[in-house]
Formats: C-alpha cells, structure tokens, sequence
C-alpha cells in the first residue's frame, strides 16, 4: 500500500501535470517496490531480486519498462520515470555504478538500453 499525503493535497490542483510531483513527495525510502501507471497500454517487466526497491512511475500510453536484476544479490534502490507515449526503458544488471540511479524519461517514441555487468 502506498501511502499518500492526502490532507497536505489540494485536489483540485492534480492533473496530468502535476501528478508526479505530488508522488514524489511520497517516503520512497522504504525497502519496497512502488509502480504508479497512469495511462493505457503501459507496461512494467521486473525480475528482481530481494533486496532491490525500485519507484516506477509512467504517465503516458503504450510506456514498457524492462528491469532485470535478479542475476545479483546486490541492494539496489533505483527510480525511473517515464512521461510521454511509446517509450520504452530497458535495464539488466545492478552494480555500484548504478546504484541509487534516476532516470526520467520525457517525451515520445525514445528507448532508452542500460546494461550493468
């Protein structure tokens, strides 16, 4: 359960625009997996691993994130954002390059590949 702010939200503020401001303003430092989608289409792939917490966020249509860390017992926290419309995002591995990485994603039609062996 992710939990919200609610008596600290105007609501009549929150649109499209503003939506991923309000979930940043979340606690994402707990040792759990959040994914937030809002649109049609999207899809989210993860294989992870015990010790990984990662905050997804899509807000668009057809947006496909693929995360793979599951060949590694390493603690990962991570977060990626994706705003747009047929994006996809494609992670495998986890490594102390990559650790504690975001990444945000805005726009159309962009793919985005990290490989961390």
């Amino acid at each position: 359960m992710l939990p919200l702010h609610a008596q600290n939200t105007d609501w009549d503020k929150i649109n499209s625009n503003t939506i991923f401001n309000m979930i940043t303003m979340q606690n994402m430092d707990q040792d759990l997996s959040h994914i937030i989608q809002i649109g049609d289409f999207n899809n989210a792939e993860l294989s992870l691993n015990a010790r990984t917490s990662i905050a997804v966020k899509q807000l668009g249509d057809y947006n496909t994130l693929y995360f793979i860390n599951s060949f590694t017992d390493k603690e990962t926290k991570a977060g990626i954002t994706t705003q747009g419309n047929n994006n996809i995002i494609d992670v495998t591995g986890s490594n102390s390059i990559s650790e504690g990485m975001q990444i945000n994603m805005k726009g159309d039609n962009k793919t985005v590949f990290m490989r961390n062996y």
